[in-house]
């Protein structure tokens, strides 16, 4: 060996290069790890003999790992890198500053400004004037017409805040997104071995030369090659689009590649690449490098390239055909550094073509509802003005057009022009969507404190309108802290953990043994971190509980595994979905073989034909027997809420030879029994009253877990799931299956229908279970609201249910990283309350943006139609441009930031859910609006009509171009805009309570915002002079606008005296497009987008309707001559051999169901179970992979996707 080394550092002098240290170069292993398979062995023989060769020449060893010594690990990055993707450049704020000035309304108001601003520096000669008409008169002040200009700059100046604020906005939501990232990033950690310690680091410190620890559920963060494993199964479909399960050996394929999922088993990788130069890396770096970050256009073009090219890449969202039915290949978008593009690029590929979040599809719709009003109001204002000016000058005054008052007249124009637009600024609600991302990017924040980390901003919003919870039990519900509190051994039933001296030594023996080497080596009982606190509890929580039982019975598991290091195991099936159990085989002295099995006990016992007496011999056991055991042990242990786990063995004598370890049925019989043990796992203290409040709000908890129905029945009645004496069901996962498919096996929605409303309890279910009961609830049309489901999930294998749910919750402790890439939302303390906290979260999220709706659609009302009737009969609005733009943004801007960041109340918690449909202005808020409104036009208008009168001073009405501001307009405006604070606080209750002050100290933000915007309006009429066309007022003017404001506060009151009920006439508004209300030949052309724009789907209507027919057709001729070429659609699912076929059939040129419908996986549409239920492989959840792209035919409750061209079939059909 030493010689080995020695001619590897010689190696490395020769070639004299950089990595003098290291017996190889960051490019040999790089080309290593390009080769798959054989190639990759031959070549680890030719250049390094072995892998301990290659261990070598990276000074690393197989069983300690590195020494982690700070400097080495330095030294090992600088030669092979960091284990990072350089995330891309955010933008910058002058990037954003220019997105903000795309705003149309904005370019117009810019160019009448310019123009308006142009216009006043021309000055007619004085003589002339005269001639131009009444209106262009009257400036006795040679100032005054100098100031012209003051109106223009104004309205840029304001345009510039506008735009500044709306950057500001944009960049510290990216920030905030960042962070979110980055801490999702800094949560990821991963097991490796340094200095012959099992440690924890941070994904992004792993080196070359590490030795990790891999383990079902990983997501691998590096390249690297395998040392030692144990029936190591691998989903490389990431990588490679295969969605069948790769098998790991040393001697067949050793290589492992970052980004793929560990499905099956566990074992030791030497990390060979990382960061950029691993596979994932090599992929980031060619996707980053082959285009400019100006370039969208060849982004676009790449993607699409790329998703011909069948290639998925985690995080880059290119998804292939053929991985569909496997869990755990979704769409996975990375969570850690190493193979993250940047957040920008994240936000974008993680939301499958969904459809925006509800309230984002609600609030587009209704902004350009509203825009097109205000369109038209702008547009009648404008014409208006003009035709009324044209009549006034040319027709009552009889003047005819001069060529010297022309530039006055356009500068009338001009002016009237700009009233228009400011009439539309004001109109447009350009505060919506940014309340939103406000309001969301808040909750987010303030959600991290509540446990809730969350990766998809509308997870958030969604979770408010969650109808269904389907929970795991394990951990979720309760502690997750295993202990052994029954046994049954040597036939006697213990009811508390037995001394070990009433146990025969020779079942001890036997017994500790299987626990120590049956466990994974991972899985460890520490000492407490606090002095006289509990042990700490390390990896795999049951097995724990059984380590706890070997210290319980004073036996020191360590010794043993001390003795026999996971090396000498002769072989280990692992614990996975199918087997519910787990055996390792030890190879005995003389030549036989041991093997030690642990699992659910009802599983085992069937397996077990003798069981261990109380004189240490084992004698028969009988099915009779085992019923027996099962009346008297499990089911008694069960009823108390105990998990039951059978631990077995079994001999293979020498003389028999060996036996075929692959084929497990035979090796899985003729078990001894050696005990019987119940395992309790508490409940969490603060899960009762989470469920009670749950069920207060109207949202139904169901709990779907792998343990026995008695088990999980005593767990449900401790929570409050079930309450005695209620009618509700619970099931285990073979009833379930056995209701809700037809004579053919199909699984049928009507009978899902009969069965989920009562069904509280999903007891032994598979995760393909999950998955279909989530789907059954989700696509359910018994009730008249389409529920929204959230799910919990932390196994590999709920990767389907998370991503099928509304909402999935992975857990942040316990859960894999595949369940955590699935997920919407991640519970960083694995609790059941947290959950709670999030539907508070999210229904405050909602109600928000109404409050803030309510505030902003009555300045609308009012400030559209003060400025439209003023300028009918004054000729001028009596807001100018510049104090609109003011209100916009004090109402847009601020008052999204006030009204965004209410924190939330318990008394969220008392009313039943939003359904998906329900208007986002109901019955009431639509009554405060017009209220308000008709309050706020009538001060307006009596002040405007006979303001000069009361307040005695010069009417403002009928002024020249360029007269100075009167007394009288600013008292107008002041007024308006106190009422506009006034009604800010009213907009804080939107179901019509009483106390609008209720807890407004809470929210310093409020305060502020109000505050603030009042000494600022305070300025801007004192100071503001020319540009805001103001003058000072009084102190008696001032006290009389406060008076007025303040008066909205009590007609509020007013108002929430009148009984909604008694107001029908009320409309609602702002429905959300639902998604039925959308053809599916529109979802196909909207698949292109990153979402679905509902402004856009307005205009797009009619071409859709032109390309419509032709596609139909071409479709329809297509499928005419597939079925010439005689294949017939249905044989696969009878007959396996024709498989093949079916295959080359979908795979056919014009049937590429990738380019049809890019993004939908199509695990959704064929539950795996349904065609083939004796075809499952080992994932359980997975089907022969070429089955999945048949749904199985139009009758079953399962859709094709719409789109792909199965879905035309059917309809042509």
């Amino acid at each position: 060996m030493a010689n080995n080394s020695y001619s590897g550092v010689k190696n490395s002098m020769v070639e004299a290069n950089h990595d003098g240290e290291f017996g190889c170069t960051l490019k040999d292993l790089r080309s290593l790890m390009e080769l798959r398979g054989a190639e990759a062995i031959s070549k680890i023989g030719e250049s390094y003999e072995d892998t301990q060769g290659l261990c070598n020449r990276l000074k690393t060893s197989p069983i300690d790992g590195l020494s982690g010594q700070p400097a080495d690990i330095e030294k090992r990055k600088t030669v092979f890198g960091e284990n990072l993707i350089p995330p891309k450049k955010p933008k910058t704020f002058l990037q954003l500053v220019w997105e903000a000035l795309q705003d149309v309304t904005l370019i117009i108001l810019e160019v009448a400004a310019i123009v308006s601003l142009g216009l006043s520096f021309y000055k007619p000669p004085d003589a002339e004037r005269e001639n131009c008409g009444r209106a262009a008169g009257g400036v006795e002040d040679e100032n005054e017409s100098e100031a012209g200009w003051i109106e223009g700059a104004a309205i840029l100046l304001s345009v510039v805040c506008v735009v500044l604020v709306t950057a500001f906005n944009d960049w510290s939501k990216e920030k905030q997104f960042r962070g979110l990232q980055s801490r999702i990033e800094q949560e990821q950690k991963f097991t490796v071995v340094r200095g012959g310690q099992v440690i924890q680091i941070p994904v992004a410190e792993i080196v070359v030369g590490d030795v990790a620890q891999v383990k079902y559920g990983d997501l691998l963060p590096a390249d690297g090659v395998l040392i030692q494993g144990n029936d190591l199964k691998i989903d490389e479909s990431s990588l490679t689009g295969e969605s069948d399960h790769v098998k790991k050996t040393q001697e067949k394929d050793p290589m492992l590649l970052s980004g793929t999922h560990v499905m099956e088993g566990s074992g030791k990788m030497l990390v060979t690449a990382v960061g950029v130069n691993s596979q994932t890396g090599i992929i980031f770096t060619l996707l980053g490098s082959a285009e400019d970050d100006d370039e969208d256009e060849e982004e676009k073009k790449k993607e699409k390239e790329e998703k011909k090219k069948q290639r998925k890449i985690p995080g880059a969202q290119i998804p292939s055909a053929s991985k569909a039915q496997d869990g755990a290949a979704m769409e996975m978008q990375p969570l850690n550094s190493d193979e993250g593009a940047d957040a920008e690029e994240k936000k974008k590929s993680n939301l499958p073509k969904k459809e925006k979040s509800v309230l984002q599809g609600k609030l587009t719709k209704l902004a350009v509802q509203i825009g097109k009003a205000g369109l038209v109001m702008s547009a009648i204002t404008v014409i208006i003005l003009v035709v009324l000016f044209v009549v006034d000058t040319f027709w009552i005054q009889g003047l005819s057009w001069v060529k010297e008052c022309t530039p006055i007249y356009i500068q009338f124009f001009v002016k009237f022009f700009i009233i228009g637009v400011t009439v539309l600024v004001v109109a447009v609600p350009e505060g919506l969507p940014l309340a939103v991302t406000i309001s969301l990017a808040y909750s987010v924040k303030k959600m991290m404190k509540d446990n809730n980390l969350v990766r998809h901003l509308d997870a958030c919003e969604t979770m408010g309108n969650a109808t269904a919870i389907c929970s795991d039990k394990t951990g979720t519900l309760t502690m997750n802290r295993m202990t052994v509190v029954q046994a049954f051994v040597a036939e006697k039933h213990y009811k508390k953990v037995p001394e070990p001296e009433n146990i025969p030594s020779s079942i001890l023996d036997i017994l500790i043994l299987g626990i120590a080497v049956n466990c994974a080596y991972t899985t460890k009982i520490m000492p407490p971190e606090k002095e006289g606190g509990l042990p700490r509890q390390v990896g795999n929580k049951t097995e724990c509980a059984l380590l706890g039982f070997s210290n319980d019975l004073k036996r020191d598991y360590q010794a043993i595994r001390t003795e026999i290091p996971e090396e000498k195991l002769y072989k280990v099936y692992t614990f996975n979905s199918v087997r519910k159990s787990m055996s390792t085989v030890l190879k005995m002295a003389d030549g036989s073989y041991r093997m030690f099995s642990k699992g659910a006990s009802e599983i085992l016992l069937k397996k077990c034909s003798k069981i261990m007496t109380a004189n240490g011999e084992s004698k028969v056991f009988r099915p009779r027997d085992r019923d027996d055991m099962v009346k008297k042990v499990i089911e008694p242990m069960a009823s108390e809420g105990l998990r039951t786990i059978c631990l077995a063995y079994r001999d293979f004598p020498a003389s028999e030879g060996e036996p075929d370890w692959d084929s497990e049925n035979d090796i899985l019989t003729g078990l001894t029994c050696l005990s019987v043990v119940g395992i309790e796992d508490p409940v969490r203290p603060e899960v009762p009253d989470a469920i009670r409040k749950c069920q207060r709000a109207g949202i139904t908890v169901r709990m779907v877990t792998g343990d026995n129905i008695n088990t999980a029945r005593a767990i449900a009645t401790k929570c409050g799931i079930l309450l005695p004496g209620d009618d509700f069901i619970c099931l285990e996962g073979k009833e379930f299956n056995r209701r809700i498919r037809n004579e053919k096996g199909e699984i049928e929605q009507e009978r899902i229908d009969k069965i989920w409303p009562k069904l509280r309890v999903l007891a032994r279910s598979s995760p393909t279970d999950k998955h279909t009961l989530v789907k059954g609830i989700i696509d359910s049309t018994v009730l008249e609201q389409r529920q929204v489901v959230a799910v919990t999930g932390d196994g590999t294998n709920d990767g389907p249910a998370l991503k099928k749910a509304d909402v999935g919750f992975a857990m942040g402790i316990a859960g894999t990283d595949v369940a955590k890439e699935a997920s919407d939302i991640i519970l960083t303390d694995d609790n059941f309350s947290s959950i709670v906290k999030a539907v508070m979260w999210g229904r405050n999220v909602y109600d928000s943006i109404s409050k803030f709706l309510q505030f902003q659609l009555t300045v609308n009302v009012v400030a559209v139609i003060v400025a439209f009737t003023g300028a009918c009969i004054t000729q001028d609005s009596p807001l100018k441009a510049v104090q609109m733009l003011w209100v916009n943004l004090i109402m847009d801007t601020f008052a999204s930031l006030a009204l965004a960041t209410e924190p939330p109340t318990e008394a969220l918690l008392l009313r039943k859910p939003y359904g998906r449909n329900k208007p986002l202005i109901s019955r009431t808020m639509m009554k405060n609006i017009l209220g308000q409104g008709v309050y706020q036009l009538i001060i307006i208008f009596t002040l405007l009509f006979a303001g000069e009168k009361l307040f005695d001073i010069d009417s403002g009405r009928n002024t020249p171009l360029h007269a100075p501001p009167s007394e009288h307009y600013t008292i107008v405006f002041n007024t308006f805009v106190l009422m506009q604070l006034f009604n800010e606080i009213n907009a804080r209750k939107i179901h019509g309570e009483r106390n609008v002050f209720e807890g407004i100290f809470n929210n310093l933000i409020f305060c502020s915002i109000v505050f603030g915007t009042f000494i600022i309006q305070i300025v801007i009429v004192q100071f503001g002079g020319k540009p805001f066309s103001c003058v000072s007022l009084t102190i008696d003017q001032w006290l009389w606008c406060t008076f007025l404001g303040f008066g909205s506060l009590l007609w509020g009151q007013v108002i929430s005296t009148v009984p909604t009920s008694r107001l029908k006439f009320l409309k609602t508004a702002g429905h959300g497009t639902q998604k039925e209300e959308i053809p599916d030949y529109e979802l196909e052309e909207l698949d292109d987008m990153d979402e679905i724009d509902h402004a856009e789907r307005e205009l797009r209507r009619g071409q859709i309707l032109w390309f419509r027919g032709l596609n139909r057709i071409q479709t329809q001729i297509r499928v005419v001559n597939a079925f010439r070429s005689s294949i017939s659609l249905y044989e696969g699912l009878e007959k396996p051999e024709s498989r093949s076929s079916i295959h080359n059939f979908m795979t056919h040129p014009e049937f590429r169901i990738e380019d049809s419908e890019p993004h939908i996986p199509l695990i959704d549409d064929t539950d795996a179970e349904d065609d083939a239920p004796t075809k499952r492989n080992s994932n359980n959840n997975a089907v022969e992979s070429s089955n999945h792209l048949l749904p199985e035919g139009p009758k079953s409750g399962t859709p094709s996707a719409p789109g792909s061209p199965l879905h035309s079939l059917e309809t042509s059909l």
